[in-house]
């Protein structure tokens, strides 16, 4: 089994993915749903990890540091980091570093945990991106931390176009920031591990809303 193909089982198996009828952030409703909490067990975790890891991997992107925006970024960056480092001994000199949402003034202080990032390749860490409002706040502080971003890895690429644009949010901030634009799975590849267990219902939806905003 494929590593595309693993993943979104474990997504179907942890009810990360589901499919029905949900309303997104934007007010648009959407065929099929996906929540990387629910990747909440210690296998489901491990594999989760263990996607992003081969992703970042088989892409040969060099980067310093991985980055992850709070809060679902924070445990995606310490878990991809220590499986890259538990795959790949080599690269076990690279690193993790986050953001606060609230500055600390105590101890340390600060609003960013974890490697320096002056100076450094950083790759940032998310899980699904639609419009990619996050993706361009993440890039924002690491450039007034004046790091060097290189690239953006994620789990899930909506693949939904922007307003005024032939390209999707994650391949849009990258072609404009010229980095890499990696996903373990897009929206294509959902559908077409999924053929087989859907009905012809929610293949028609999941069809139709790819032709409309894809």
């Amino acid at each position: 089994m494929s590593q595309k193909s693993l993943f979104i089982k474990h997504a179907v198996d942890s009810e990360a993915l589901l499919f029905g009828k949900f309303t997104l952030k934007s007010g648009r409703e959407s065929p099929y749903f996906f929540n990387l909490g629910k990747f909440c067990a210690g296998g489901a975790l491990s594999a989760l990890a263990t996607a992003y890891a081969e992703t970042i991997l088989n892409d040969k992107i060099e980067f310093d540091v991985l980055f992850g925006p709070a809060y679902k970024g924070i445990s995606l960056a310490a878990l991809t980091i220590a499986k890259i480092a538990e795959l790949r001994p080599e690269l076990s000199h690279l690193s993790y570093a986050y953001n606060r949402k609230e500055v600390k003034d105590h101890g340390e202080g600060g609003s960013l945990v974890g490697a320096d990032l002056k100076g450094r390749k950083v790759l940032i860490i998310d899980d699904v991106i639609t419009a990619g409002t996050a993706a361009n706040e993440a890039i924002s502080i690491i450039e007034h931390a004046q790091g060097n971003v290189v690239g953006m890895v994620v789990a899930v690429n909506r693949q939904e176009k922007l307003p005024g644009s032939s390209l999707d949010a994650l391949h849009k901030i990258t072609e404009d920031k010229n980095i890499r634009a990696l996903s373990i799975v897009d929206f294509s590849d959902i559908i077409d591990y999924m053929k087989p267990s859907l009905s012809s219902e929610q293949l028609s939806a999941m069809n139709a809303y790819k032709e409309k905003y894809c």
